[in-house]
């Protein structure tokens, strides 16, 4: 009886080794990696370029500008930026708060999205009575 339990640890080990990192879920609003890491802007957000007009006239319109002069797609999350690995179709949130899910190399703070979506979907779904 040992023998097994010892041999049910030990393959559960080996298959969790071998598993495919956990998928995760990340909240925070979609910015530009020159905004959100303090490129040209003192408070990680878009504000400063909002107030001279130098890069347009919202969040939306100050990261997508960003990012088509050199920046990409990223996730800020409070103090906390994360790199978007997939860059393809992030232009449509640009601005907005979302909730990503995805997958983290925690070494790089990439997250490998799979989806995003608006985080308004979701306040409404959790405030739904059950």
């Amino acid at each position: 009886m040992k023998r097994f339990i010892l041999m049910t640890c030990f393959l559960s080990s080996v298959a969790a080794l071998g598993a495919d990192p956990a998928k995760q879920m990340f909240h925070g609003e979609i910015s530009d990696s020159q905004c959100a890491m303090n490129v040209h802007s003192l408070s990680r957000s878009h504000e400063e370029m909002i107030v001279k007009n130098t890069f347009g006239t919202n969040a939306a319109s100050c990261a997508r500008t960003c990012v088509r002069r050199g920046g990409e797609w990223v996730l800020r999350s409070g103090d906390v930026v994360y790199h978007l690995r997939n860059q393809e179709g992030v232009d449509n949130f640009a601005g907005e708060k979302v909730r990503i899910t995805g997958m983290l190399d925690p070494k790089n703070k990439i997250i490998d999205n799979i989806t995003i979506e608006p985080e308004t979907t979701f306040r409404h779904v959790q405030n739904t009575p059950q």
